[in-house]
């Protein structure tokens, strides 16, 4: 018998622009998500105590106040956030669009996973990933689903 295992083929490989394609969106997504969610937290946190302080971000995403430092001034760059000296970070009326629209997408894929029966925790927690790398064909139909199971 040979040392290689044998893999069964399901599917001819993709041609070349497909595949490209596919990992390109995939990239794409993967930049997007540390933004989508600095900017849905940074919303979230002036909501909740009227700014957005450097310390609250990082113990909340776990990372370190240097990292979030780094971030802020990318997202600044990007023109998605003021910061104030000694006071926090603010969004900018396009950070807070697009806190919206994340906030949205978040919420769509939760309540289309809890549709499916999936427990609260795991959708909260699963909707988190997906929120990223879901198309706006498949969130459309993600939410009419949702709303068709209410």
């Amino acid at each position: 018998m040979s040392r290689r295992a044998k893999v069964a083929v399901s599917a001819p490989l993709k041609d070349i622009e497909e595949h490209v394609e596919g990992f390109r969106q995939v990239r794409e997504a993967h930049r997007r998500e540390l933004i989508d969610d600095y900017v849905e937290l940074i919303s979230d946190l002036i909501r909740e105590f009227g700014e957005a302080r450097q310390v609250d971000m990082a113990a909340r995403l776990g990372v370190s106040q240097p990292t979030v430092a780094k971030m802020l001034k990318r997202l600044a760059t990007g023109g998605l956030v003021e910061q104030v000296p000694y006071r926090g970070v603010f969004l900018t009326p396009e950070g807070e669009k697009l806190a919206n629209e994340s906030r949205e997408r978040h919420h769509i894929v939760e309540s289309f996973l809890l549709a499916l029966g999936i427990s609260p925790d795991t959708a909260r927690r699963d909707a988190e990933g997906i929120e990223h790398h879901v198309s706006d064909e498949t969130l459309a139909i993600f939410r009419k689903f949702s709303e068709s199971q209410q």
